[in-house]
């Protein structure tokens, strides 16, 4: 007779390790883009820029819209059509002067590098039972050290950016498609012990 509470915890993990193939195409994904990121860095910047420039426009359209379809008191109508007007000018420029978009999306790129690896520094170090620790604790370091490149020489290129963008998506997809097939196996062994 099985323990109750055994298999609870082999569910639990089967459910969680089910997923597994989404982990895999994410971290595919992510190689992909990293080497169409280093085989064209230059047009990548320009697409990324225009990008969010677009996406500023189309925020700032729904923002304006919604300042019309919401029930909300007159002030935050005002609010909501100000925030959109204001995406939508900002969007416009973004579009317009791309190197200055550039070089403000690479400063929060490096922030949030910075957070994002000190972040997952602590939760490796901390949480001693995560599968793949140690590939946690160097995603967490390696973000680190590209966000300080980042911020600490503000004369980088641009270009260069894009090198370290496009070799940080290759690391992390590889970290990652590792991490699937560890999942898998995690539940291979929960569905067996399942079956027990």
């Amino acid at each position: 007779m099985a323990d109750p509470v055994q298999s609870d915890i082999a569910d639990q993990l089967g459910g969680i390790a089910r997923h597994w193939g989404l982990l895999l195409a994410f971290g595919i994904i992510s190689v992909i883009v990293g080497v169409l990121v280093l085989i064209w860095p230059g047009r990548t910047l320009v697409v990324v820029a225009v990008l969010f420039g677009i996406q500023l426009i189309v925020v700032g359209i729904f923002e304006f819209v919604a300042a019309f379809g919401v029930d909300e008191s007159g002030g935050r109508r005002v609010l909501y059509a100000l925030l959109g007007v204001l995406s939508i000018i900002v969007g416009v420029y973004a579009l317009r002067h791309t190197l200055i978009t550039l070089a403000a999306l690479a400063l929060l790129l490096g922030i949030y590098w910075i957070v994002y690896g000190f972040i997952e520094l602590f939760r490796g170090i901390s949480d001693r039972t995560i599968p793949s620790r140690g590939w946690v604790i160097t995603l967490g370091i390696l973000s680190i050290i590209a966000g300080f490149i980042v911020l600490v020489y503000p004369s980088i290129s641009l270009v260069t950016l894009a090198i370290v963008l496009g070799f940080w998506l290759i690391i992390y997809g590889i970290m990652e498609v590792v991490m699937a097939f560890r999942l898998r196996s995690v539940a291979s062994s929960s569905a067996r012990l399942a079956a027990a």
